[in-house]
């Protein structure tokens, strides 16, 4: 499929796009780039196979810029990624996808776009927007929810630690993809091949900075969760030293009582206190007050 830049994107054909009275837009399959690589005339000996791309990047070469995207998208708990590469020059940029992941930016794109100064930077501009189209979004909702189990773990609530981790990994990956796109975005805006208008550069940079406030905001969440798993185990550790506190206090309690009961289950025949009438009475009360004044002593150390 091909399009010329005009105040929107027009639908075209091979031909008339490489005649360059205008920009392009071109999206093809790898199988196409290796029959039609030679008619855009940007000197790329490269084979595209979208299976052997691993990340977002550009690279500058001689008479072409050349790169690949890798878009990361949660469905549903899963982590599915978008492939597929790319290839400019002045005159305009081909999408090599096998797929529809290029094209449904694209589309996007002819449906909600209409420029004054039509141009390949304010196309690749609008392009890498609707890459990251909904993220803002996606994001707060994201810190809502940490904030809402934020929350339940101050209330020494339960919450579900594998939710948690799994947008601790989902923060990960976006940091990541952020990160690449930055980097992608400042090699556009060094223009080493003079392929841009110097008065167009702008949209590379305010896309850079763009990004970087969503970069720092996963990275932020990415902390956030971190926090939160601290403070889950910092709170199951509080519980569990609760815990043996009361057996160690119930333990120091009963070791005297115990001593008293063994002491006198020995039943030697000269042992005064067995023939004695107040025996009984007087070992429940030594027993009793050695409770009391344990209890006393552990509340007065604050171990209860």
């Amino acid at each position: 499929m091909y399009w010329l830049i005009e105040n929107t994107l027009k639908e075209s054909d091979h031909k008339h796009c490489l005649q360059g009275k205008k920009q392009y837009v071109a999206v093809i399959t790898p199988d196409e780039w290796q029959k039609k690589r030679n008619d855009f005339d940007m000197g790329i000996d490269i084979d595209f196979e979208t299976e052997d791309i691993h990340t977002t990047m550009a690279e500058v070469n001689y008479d072409s810029i050349t790169g690949s995207f890798v878009i990361p998208r949660l469905k549903g708990t899963v982590i599915e990624y978008e492939k597929f590469a790319f290839a400019l020059d002045e005159k305009g940029i081909v999408f090599i996808d096998n797929g529809n992941n290029a094209y449904q930016y694209i589309d996007r794109i002819i449906k909600t776009r209409k420029w004054r100064t039509p141009s390949l930077e304010r196309f690749i501009y609008d392009f890498l927007e609707e890459i990251i189209r909904g993220d803002l979004t996606m994001l707060e909702q994201y810190e809502q929810y940490l904030e809402k189990e934020d929350k339940l773990i101050n209330n020494r609530e339960p919450i579900n630690l594998n939710n948690i981790n799994s947008v601790r990994d989902h923060m990960r990956i976006l940091k990541t993809h952020y990160d690449r796109l930055i980097d992608l975005a400042q090699e556009l805006e060094e223009n080493e091949n003079d392929f841009f208008e110097e008065e167009n550069i702008r949209f590379f940079n305010l896309f850079s900075k763009r990004i970087g406030r969503l970069f720092e905001m996963a990275n932020s969440l990415l902390d956030y969760t971190s926090q939160i798993r601290d403070d889950y185990e910092a709170g199951i550790a509080d519980k569990q030293n609760h815990i043996m506190t009361i057996l160690t206090v119930v333990t120091s309690i009963f070791m005297p009582l115990t001593l008293i009961a063994g002491w006198y289950g020995m039943n030697f025949k000269y042992m005064p206190e067995l023939n004695s009438v107040y025996s009984y009475p007087i070992i429940i009360i030594i027993s009793l007050l050695i409770a009391l004044l344990s209890l006393i002593f552990f509340k007065h150390k604050k171990w209860l």
